[in-house]
Formats: structure tokens, sequence, C-alpha cells
């Protein structure tokens, strides 16, 4: 069983960073493409970022291209989502994910999910 959990999500004022964790369960991410989503509050679970099994490859949702950087640590099996200049439109709760190709972008793709961890940024 894939167990995912996420951690380090906060408050954070808006232009500051914050780095967040999943944690996966024996050797997810070096076998799965590993992924974050956001869910706003009223809004639809939205793509933020992937990476694929080896960490050669990534992609971006416009949104957060150039503030956000994906990374993971096979070793560790922890995936990695550092955000810089965070904006107020940034916060939601972050959810880490795992599929099996890192090009999708659609959360019906990702077959595991974690719990989610709650990010706030204020302005």
């Amino acid at each position: 069983q894939v167990q995912l959990v996420e951690s380090g999500g906060g408050l954070v004022q808006a232009g500051g960073s914050l780095r967040l964790s999943c944690a996966a369960s024996e050797r997810t991410s070096s076998t799965y493409a590993m992924g974050w989503f956001r869910q706003a509050p009223g809004k639809e679970r939205e793509f933020v970022v992937s990476i694929n099994w080896s960490g050669s490859s990534t992609n971006y949702a416009d949104s957060v291209k150039g503030r956000f950087t994906i990374s993971k640590d096979n070793a560790k099996n922890t995936v990695y989502l550092q955000m810089n200049s965070l904006k107020p439109e940034d916060t939601a709760v972050y959810y880490c994910a795992a599929g099996t190709f890192y090009q999708k972008t659609q959360d019906s793709d990702y077959r595991y999910w974690g719990q989610g961890t709650p990010v706030t940024v204020s302005s």
C-alpha cells in the first residue's frame, strides 16, 4: 500500500517562502511520478508541479513557474516543494500524489494521494 504524508504547511506573509515535504512509503518516489496539487477554498483542485521517477524531468503550472521548485530524494523517499515569493492566491491545501506519467496534470491521472497540508499566505 502506497502511503504519502505531507508536512511543512503553515502561515506565511506574502513574499515569503515555505518548503513542503512529502514522505512516501518505501520505493514509492523512485517508482512513480510524483506531483503536487492544491485546492483553494471554494475551488477545484489544480495541478501545481510534477516530477518523473528519476527526478530528471519536471512539469510546472504557469502560475508557479519561476517561484516553486520540485525536487526529490529517492534515498529518503521524499519529495519536496520549495515555494518562494508566495502570493495570497497561493493559499490552499497542498496535496502530494503519485502516478504513472509526470506529464499528466489531471488529478484523475494520479492514483495515490496524501491527506494534504494547508498553506496560508497573508497579504
